[in-house]
């Protein structure tokens, strides 16, 4: 349970929270329209259905409040600069955005379901009644005209009550019909459009579609104008208690005048308009920063396809671990893609290094390829720096770094800045400790990060600190020549594939032996591991930090980071 609160406290603390605004909202606003005297007369037309159509609407403009805030790229980095005087712990928290936003869109996508279903059984009863099927009242009801002192209840008007009627018509001819199929399309396509197997396969499928949200935002501002649920306003003079036996008295009686109704005030805008705004000034800050000139310093294509852009932007201040968003309008004026940024803050020049996977990346790397030399590459445009959890290797005393295939990009940025620190003596170093472990498929997916590491090898032994940084290679898959060959070289000084004193391993890490080793060689320590990799290997390294840690202060307590985009 301790292990719990360490690596999940806030973050359950926070869920429970939200769950408990939606549950309460739901409640509240069911049992409000359920219980309400001035909606007596509108559930004697629909029963139950009233709330179950009304109270996950209130839900719905909960969450349609919060759905955007999470992609507010530019607030979130804000929102955590802020917050660098609090707990890592509360920054943690930004670094699960897209998981809460995708949460919220759950949510959404629930709530309108029962919302779309609850007012499709409302249009039908209301068409019911108008074609007088039920019983006198709701005959009376529905018959009330819109005139001078009297204001209708069912808003299905002007219709031949012999006729067979399908609701169906008035659901797509009132403006309440329209903006809802429009919103439910728009919703409908973009969560099936953000499924796993889409995004990764067809990313500018997700891409394009996911901006239906634009659409689907309109039309739930204008949704609510259609007034469609009706309440009534004079319940002094006209007493349903007393009235709703006696209709044949209604305005003709001083204590049964016809009943007055009016369509409930919009509400929706006043809950989403907040966070629409914020959006818009992040998506303006996003386009001035599209017209932004970017200069390339440098373009190296890298073995296993790896195309590494070292690139110049005016007043550009960078993080280790930060990442940013390239578009290049030589392939899409829309499109905006995150990657982990492999330079240091100490360097003059930010880059970054693209691996061929997807349409996107396959374009830039052919243009790339087919430029003649020495030229400048495609036009780039650049949207950030923007915080991760990579930020906060520095804070812990011991890191455990874990990149997976191209997923070690943060920690090179890392890495290079640790090089900086001990060759300038920086006092501020608070880290005395790091493992890195680095798991590729392929062998010269090691090659061009090779280098690097040769050199901090070199470093920290020339300086005296050997033990300070200690880095595990892994190759996940290899073929029986390639074993062969380093049987015959197993003796020489350095690696057959990387050239580094540090021998490869073969296969996967037995996590559980690191971790046990970690925990040994660092009692009473803070160690933060931190995970550039796919979720499957999330999961292991989730499961470890917890099992390995203690809510004893005075021993081995493990906190889990994971880059999110």
């Amino acid at each position: 349970m301790g292990n719990m609160i360490i690596n999940h406290g806030l973050t359950s603390f926070i869920l429970v929270v939200w769950m408990s605004i939606n549950i309460f909202l739901f409640v509240w606003y069911y049992f409000y329209y359920d219980l309400g005297d001035q909606f007596y007369y509108t559930r004697h037309l629909l029963g139950s259905a009233l709330a179950w159509a009304r109270a996950p609407a209130a839900v719905l403009n909960f969450n349609c409040l919060l759905i955007l805030l999470p992609v507010c790229r530019n607030l979130l980095s804000l929102i955590r600069g802020s917050f660098m005087c609090c707990g890592r712990t509360m920054r943690k928290q930004l670094d699960k955005n897209i998981s809460f936003h995708k949460l919220v869109a759950y949510m959404i996508g629930l709530m309108t379901a029962v919302h779309t279903i609850a007012h499709l059984l409302n249009v039908e009863w209301y068409n019911n009644s108008r074609r007088r099927m039920y019983d006198p009242l709701s005959t009376a009801l529905s018959d009330l005209p819109d005139g001078y002192n009297t204001t209708y209840l069912n808003p299905i008007r002007n219709i031949d009550v012999n006729a067979q009627q399908n609701p169906t018509y008035f659901a797509l001819t009132s403006l309440a019909g329209i903006t809802g199929v429009i919103i439910t399309l728009c919703l409908i396509l973009i969560i099936t459009s953000s499924m796993e197997v889409i995004r990764r396969s067809y990313f500018e499928v997700f891409w394009y579609t996911h901006h239906l949200f634009v659409i689907f935002f309109i039309g739930l501002v204008i949704h609510g104008a259609g007034r469609i649920v009706r309440s009534q306003q004079n319940l002094v003079h006209h007493n349903y208690t007393l009235c709703k036996d006696r209709i044949e008295s209604w305005g003709k009686v001083a204590e049964c005048p016809y009943p007055q109704f009016a369509g409930g005030e919009p509400m929706t805008w006043k809950w989403v308009i907040g966070p629409m705004f914020l959006y818009l000034c992040e998506r303006i800050l996003r386009f001035i920063r599209y017209t932004q000139t970017v200069k390339y310093r440098k373009i190296v294509i890298r073995p296993s396809k790896v195309l590494e852009l070292q690139l110049v932007k005016a007043g550009f201040k960078m993080e280790v671990g930060q990442y940013v968003f390239l578009n290049c309008p030589a392939i899409s004026h829309l499109e905006w893609h995150p990657f982990t940024m492999t330079s240091a803050p100490e360097e003059d020049f930010f880059s970054v290094h693209i691996r061929s996977v997807g349409d996107w990346t396959q374009k830039l790397i052919s243009m790339v390829e087919a430029l003649p030399e020495g030229t400048q590459g495609p036009r780039m445009a650049v949207d950030g720096p923007f915080g991760t959890a990579s930020e906060d290797v520095f804070d812990y005393e011991v890191s455990m770094l874990v990149g997976a295939g191209i997923g070690v990009t943060p920690f090179a940025s890392i890495l290079k800045s640790i090089w900086y620190k001990f060759k300038d003596s920086d006092p501020k170093l608070r880290t005395r400790k790091i493992y890195f472990y680095w798991l590729c498929r392929e062998t010269h997916a090691f090659e061009w990060f090779a280098d690097l590491l040769q050199v901090l090898e070199k470093e920290m032994e020339e300086r005296g600190m050997g033990d300070f940084l200690t880095y595990k290679l892994f190759l996940t898959g290899w073929d029986q020549s390639h074993t062969d060959h380093v049987m015959v070289r197993f003796d020489e000084d350095t690696d057959v594939v990387t050239g580094l004193k540090q021998k490869t391993n073969y296969g996967r890490p037995n996590w559980a032996k690191e971790f046990e080793q970690v925990r040994k060689e660092n009692l009473a320590s803070t160690v933060g591991t931190f995970l550039c990799g796919p979720a499957v290997l999330a999961k292991v390294l989730e499961k470890k930090c917890a099992k390995y840690s203690d809510v004893d202060p005075r021993k081995t307590r493990f906190y889990f980071n994971k880059e999110n985009f």
